[in-house]
């Protein structure tokens, strides 16, 4: 009898960092969402990319199951796209955001949606009708999001504040910290976690009531996860750590350690023994909950330099402030901007496999060294309105000519 193979140690595919991941409820597949606007069907079993979707303008920040349906994304683009099966477009989009969306949770009887966003409020949306409950009152980027028990809502935000909305009518229970705060998880039996970025997680008690404070490092929590047994609490931080915390005991009983780059996103298998973390390194590690082992052979480094080699180069050390969003060789892809490679003589907007605003498709412009000059004299709000890309100039015209030169060389 042939041995079953062994599960993925890793899921390479993304260009950018992994803002999201979630499990399917069989626990045969993952979906994740990245800096680089894409989210992939992963099957777990082989860790091969089953699917490739490209829907959202913009990051995808948050994923959730939704049993019956297949998985939900929220993105930068403030809209919700529900996947079914491996379809390449959404079955369902949910709209009503004016800020992206950071978290996402399904509620308990799989009746409901709830999203966080920056635009300093939570939806609850009905996932029968449609129809949505609106909720207002952080003052800040609300960053995460939770169902507790007997359908009340739980969000945490960049105001601090931790914020226990009824199930009905009425106002919330908020509870004010000493710190912004990340992610929240809801425990089977009520118990609140939240995660700070003064390097604490904190739980409360169903009524806001504080119960325990944990210190997990110096650096911001930004990842947060619950086994579907209430168990273990998995935090993960900007130095890369993953604290494994046995809930009942109030202590950390494990620590992941990855190459040293953020974890942005955390997700256990279903029985809660493994575990899955997405990375600033663009990678999806697999580890073991119960020994805290990871799953596979992690390379202690920060990644590769793509610019050691042209060290010395005026244009190579302008472009270092891009790298973060462009690729320059054609076997690396898009990240949260398009690839570089073939630019000059391209029309703007034709990359592919790159999701443009309309506004984008819309402009008259083929790249060439006196065009790209021109954006970063000018700025990209100014040359290029409706760009997601982020507001920079080169002041220096002999920056900007030591820049387009090297392009020209490094992208043919």
């Amino acid at each position: 009898m042939l041995a079953a193979p062994a599960p993925a140690q890793e899921l390479r595919g993304h260009g950018g960092p992994v803002r999201a991941v979630a499990v399917s409820a069989d626990g045969q597949f993952a979906l994740t969402g990245s800096f680089d606007q894409s989210a992939i069907l992963w099957r777990l079993s082989t860790g091969s990319a089953e699917k490739v979707l490209r829907f959202h303008q913009g990051a995808v920040n948050a994923a959730a199951t939704v049993n019956g349906i297949g998985f939900a994304t929220g993105g930068e683009d403030g809209r919700i796209a529900l996947w079914q099966g491996d379809a390449n477009e959404p079955a369902r989009v949910i709209e009503g955001h004016k800020g992206q969306v950071s978290a996402l949770a399904v509620s308990p009887e799989g009746g409901s949606i709830a999203s966080a966003s920056w635009d300093e409020t939570l939806r609850v949306t009905s996932l029968a009708d449609g129809s949505a409950r609106v909720l207002e009152g952080h003052k800040g980027p609300v960053n995460g999001v939770a169902f507790a028990p007997g359908g009340a809502v739980v969000s945490s935000g960049y105001d601090a504040t931790l914020r226990i909305w009824p199930a009905g009518d009425g106002p919330a229970r908020i509870v004010t910290l000493p710190a912004p705060l990340n992610g929240v998880v809801v425990a089977p039996d009520g118990e609140i976690a939240v995660a700070a970025a003064d390097g604490r997680l904190r739980l409360f008690g169903p009524e806001g009531e504080a119960r325990a404070e944990i210190e997990i490092g110096q650096t911001p929590l930004i990842a947060l996860t619950l086994s579907a047994d209430g168990a273990t609490i998995a935090a993960g931080g900007l130095r890369g750590q993953v604290a494994l915390i046995d809930r009942k005991a109030r202590a950390i009983r494990a620590t992941l350690l990855g190459p040293g780059l953020p974890v942005w996103s955390l997700a256990f298998l279903p029985g809660g023994k493994e575990l899955l973390s997405g990375g600033a390194d663009r990678l999806v590690r697999r580890w073991n909950a119960v020994t805290g082992e990871h799953i596979g052979t992690v390379v202690p480094r920060a990644g590769e330099d793509v610019l050691a080699a042209f060290q010395g180069e005026r244009g190579a050390q302008v472009f270092r402030a891009c790298a973060a969003c462009h690729t320059l060789a054609p076997a690396d892809g898009n990240r949260a901007g398009p690839t570089l490679h073939g630019l000059f003589g391209r029309r703007i907007a034709t990359a592919p496999g790159y999701a443009y605003s309309d506004a984008f498709r819309t402009l008259d412009i083929v790249w060439s060294k006196e065009t790209v000059a021109k954006l970063f004299e000018l700025g990209p709000n100014a040359y290029t309105p409706g760009t997601k890309m982020p507001e920079q100039t080169i002041g220096s015209a002999e920056d900007r000519q030591a820049l387009v030169q090297w392009l020209e060389k490094v992208t043919r």
